[in-house]
């Protein structure tokens, strides 16, 4: 079992920036990419950005979803299992609740930004974006 704990929203004007935390423990190694989704009330979730966190050499390739590449940034720290995101020029359609999630190593991935991917979920931490 893994276990994700997400952190850092909060509400902030448009054009500002927060970093969103997930920080992962308990069974990691059993992992090998961590994205980051958001829903709106009402919508679907959409993967916002993953990176990969596996043992390959490619170790940190990410990805983004297209609402939000150049202005979100993913990176992580291998010490504390915790992979950030950097939310910089922040829209009002930027407002959502952003979960975490973690994909199971040794399954097919077909599309790295779909919630199908992940077995693993934080609860989740509030983003509202102001205007």
């Amino acid at each position: 079992q893994v276990q994700l704990v997400e952190s850092g929203g909060g509400s902030v004007q448009a054009g500002g920036s927060l970093r969103l935390s997930c920080a992962a423990s308990g069974s990691t190694a059993t992992t090998n990419y961590v994205a980051w989704f958001r829903q709106a009330p009402g919508m679907e979730r959409e993967g916002v950005a993953a990176i990969y966190t596996g043992t390959a050499a490619v170790v940190g390739g990410t990805i983004y979803g297209g609402s939000v590449e150049g202005r979100f940034t993913l990176s992580q720290d291998n010490a504390k299992n915790t992979v950030y995101l950097q939310m910089n020029s922040l829209k009002p359609e930027d407002t959502a609740m952003y979960y975490c999630a973690a994909h199971v190593k040794g399954r097919t991935v077909r599309s790295i930004l779909s919630p199908a991917e992940y077995t693993y979920w934080g609860q989740g931490t509030q983003v509202t974006v102001s205007s």
